[in-house]
């Protein structure tokens, strides 16, 4: 196997909305983690947030796209943008 195959076989990939792109290059993008509460059953919603790089600065708040973890780019930032899958209307 190649070594590109081999470094970006692992890296975790995660769909969510951006919430928002006021900051050059860069958008936070909100996951929503579904899972059952352990005691009880019910569905549960866990949201996280994830500063993403966006090259082209061509998100705008509700997209939904897909990010993919990267190498450290700012202080916050370890994803970039992989696709957009849906945009806002």
């Amino acid at each position: 196997m190649s070594e590109v195959t081999d470094r970006s076989r692992n890296r975790k990939v995660r769909e969510g909305i951006v919430v928002s792109n006021k900051m050059d290059k860069t958008v936070v993008i909100e996951v929503v983690r579904r899972s059952r509460h352990p005691q009880y059953g019910k569905t549960v919603q866990q949201s996280k947030r994830y500063y993403a790089h966006d090259e082209e600065n061509d998100l705008n708040e509700g997209d939904r796209v897909r990010i993919v973890e990267t190498r450290p780019l700012s202080a916050k930032k370890r994803w970039r943008l992989l696709e957009v899958l849906e945009r806002a209307r």
